[in-house]
């Protein structure tokens, strides 16, 4: 597969980010003034804020209004929005430690057919869901399902061979390869060639739906 551009930077760092909201808002009201070149004096004499006002909103120890936000952005010619850049609200993480994955019953799922959910964030702000599985398949079967259902879909091979079907196609799946398919094709593992499988299946789709 030859090289291809990614929209954005895996590796990019993000600046330093503050998850109290006040003192987000006053280092980024330093910064500008300071980027300005003025003194907190000037700042005052701009804004009809005291100096004791100002110390304290850039030192973090009071909660400005959005007013007051309003006339300090027009002071220093900075858009409102650009106080809250460094401000980091909480996310979180799932941590599953080895066979700790929820079992999961699938439609169409039989005996030797396993499905581990590994994690599951609801709502957060990429807006984006993603369910990561461990599939293992240690026993034949004469019927294999078939799934279809919205969002994206990654397979990565970790041990046996499938032939797995996405549509009109059929892949040998090996212990390496990985197949990467719109999951609104009918699409589900047709031949069990070596056993036992074990692969991960990442789905993503649009929050909400």
């Amino acid at each position: 597969m030859s090289a291809a551009l990614l929209a954005q930077d895996p590796h990019k760092v993000r600046e330093e980010r503050e998850n109290i909201l006040e003192v987000a808002i006053g280092r980024e009201v330093r910064a500008f003034r300071h980027q300005s070149g003025m003194t907190i004096a000037d700042l005052s004499h701009r804004t009809g804020l005291s100096i004791g006002m100002l110390s304290k909103i850039e030192n973090g120890n009071t909660s400005p209004s959005l007013s007051t936000l309003q006339t300090l952005a027009h002071a220093m010619s900075v858009p409102l929005t650009s106080f809250f850049r460094r401000f980091e609200d909480v996310h979180h993480a799932v941590h599953t430690k080895a066979g700790e994955g929820v079992e999961i019953e699938r439609r169409g799922t039989r005996a030797g057919h396993q499905y581990n959910l590994l994690g599951h964030l609801g709502a957060n702000t990429s807006g984006v869901v993603v369910e990561p599985y461990l599939i293992t398949l240690s026993s034949n079967s004469d019927i294999f399902p078939t799934f279809q259902h919205e969002g994206i879909e990654m397979l990565y091979m970790l041990e046996g061979e499938v032939d797995y079907r996405h549509g009109n196609n059929v892949y040998p799946l090996k212990p390496g390869d990985s197949l990467f398919f719109d999951a609104d094709a009918p699409h589900g593992p047709e031949v069990l060639v070596k056993l036992p499988a074990r692969y991960l299946s990442i789905i993503s789709y649009v929050q909400g739906k």
